[in-house]
């Protein structure tokens, strides 16, 4: 990607051109947020295929092997920019670990408010000269709103909600300092002060998942980079991510990606080929 940052729309026009053309799965050098407001998609993405349903924000961070089959009646917004463009976004964050991340946003008013945002961004990104400045905290703010939407869907009670959130973000913390060890659940519900069943609890209202999930996730996806842009053998993969066995890691990524990590090596690494 040749400039910092690149937005369009998902018009009628270029979504019946996208129908008409054969796309396959790629990757790219840039982080993509799709904010779909109308219709429907399907995305493939790492090898597993997932319906994403208007309203809805979906990132893509970079280096993730995607492909996206839009329906006929897909609208919306794509938005493409340098990872420096907005650092530390909670959406970079949490891509670390999630295959992908998928926001429902809320009809009406909510959504009206994402479509207006992102025409005021189009706008500024069509003066003759552009600010990228004024374009950074126009889509800092989009991330915001995005993220706010995703502690909406928390538990009801404010105080509960605030609560819950600092604590689901604490745990990433430390998942993202001690994911290469083989530690379990208890590990870090004991890093808490917390039940297991309560981190568990936490994690479902956050994020829809266990907190098992979450830390193969956090596994998987680190795998997946080291498969893509190491040449390290795979039993060394596994061992670096706390697998002792070569054959357990291959069973646990494979249960999740279904294939080998072998055969995702050579996938991906012929297709950037």
């Amino acid at each position: 990607m040749d400039k910092p940052f690149h937005i369009f729309e998902l018009t009628k026009e270029l979504v019946e051109d996208i129908i008409s053309r054969t796309y396959d799965s790629h990757f790219h050098d840039f982080e993509e947020l799709i904010v779909v407001t109308h219709g429907s998609l399907e995305h493939f993405i790492d090898f597993k295929m997932e319906v994403l349903d208007a309203p809805v924000a979906c990132y893509v961070s970079m280096g993730k092997m995607h492909k996206l089959v839009p329906g006929n009646e897909l609208r919306g917004w794509v938005l493409n920019y340098n990872t420096a463009f907005i650092p530390d976004s909670k959406l970079s964050f949490y891509s670390n670990f999630f295959t992908s991340t998928n926001i429902p946003l809320s009809p009406g008013n909510c959504i009206n408010r994402f479509i207006d945002l992102c025409r005021i961004i189009n706008a500024e990104y069509c003066q003759e000269i552009i600010d990228h400045t004024t374009i950074r905290h126009l889509v800092s703010g989009l991330i915001s709103m995005i993220d706010a939407e995703r502690k909406r869907r928390s538990p009801a009670d404010n105080v509960a909600r605030a609560s819950q959130v600092i604590t689901f973000n604490n745990f990433l913390k430390i998942l993202e300092e001690n994911y290469r060890r083989n530690e379990g659940v208890s590990f870090y519900a004991g890093k808490l002060n917390m039940s297991e069943r309560n981190l568990n609890i936490v994690c479902q209202n956050n994020f829809r998942k266990s907190v098992s999930e979450i830390i193969e996730n956090r596994k998987l996806i680190e795998a997946k980079r080291m498969l893509l842009y190491t040449d390290k053998p795979v039993s060394e993969i596994g061992y670096d991510l706390g697998y002792n066995e070569k054959s357990y890691f291959t069973r646990v990524f494979h249960s999740r990606m279904e294939i080998t990590p072998t055969r995702f090596r050579e996938m991906t690494k012929s297709l950037i080929s």
